[in-house]
């Protein structure tokens, strides 16, 4: 497979191909070959959620997308997310590179692999090297499954969305 970059130049980004057809944007596949795991929050959707998910494709035969939920959000980061789960997963679940989205509920990576028993787990490469990056490593090598990192797109973030919207409500 080849090496992911962070670049934005999506095919069908400005045009047809980018949201894949079918009403509910889950289950569209049968489930086969190498299964992939991108977990995120994906609040305020992106351009770096979309290279997230179209690189994460990249190491795998199925993508699943876990979509934080916002319990889980709120104790992870200290604050919901702005999107409501049921729209945030409807919005994953649409993007073609994206198999089937379903919701973190549990505060470990490893409960969700025991629900879902995928092969690789896709994060940002801000997570590589680092406490939270190591443990993962570990973690998951216990289990055979592979961690696999993205470039993350520095320019744009849902935290510095979030600090510009709430900036602007302050103001009115």
């Amino acid at each position: 497979m080849s090496e992911p970059t962070a670049d934005t130049d999506l095919p069908g980004a400005d045009g047809p191909g980018l949201l894949r057809p079918g009403p509910d944007g889950n289950g569209s596949r049968p489930r086969t070959g190498r299964v992939g795991y991108a977990p995120g929050v994906y609040d305020l959707f992106h351009v770096g959620h979309l290279n997230m998910l179209r690189n994460a494709s990249q190491f795998c035969d199925y993508l699943i997308a876990g979509v934080v939920s916002d319990e889980m959000a709120q104790r992870n980061k200290g604050n919901r997310p702005v999107v409501p789960l049921d729209e945030r997963l409807e919005i994953v679940g649409s993007i073609r590179w994206v198999d089937e989205a379903v919701a973190e509920d549990v505060p470990h990576k490893l409960e969700m692999w025991e629900r879902l028993r995928f092969d690789v787990i896709v994060k940002g490469d801000d997570w590589k090297g680092t406490d939270k990056g190591d443990k993962l490593e570990s973690d998951f090598a216990a289990h055979g499954v592979e961690v696999a990192y993205v470039p993350y797109t520095q320019r744009t973030s849902s935290s510095m969305l979030r600090r510009i919207l709430e900036r602007e409500l302050e103001g009115s």
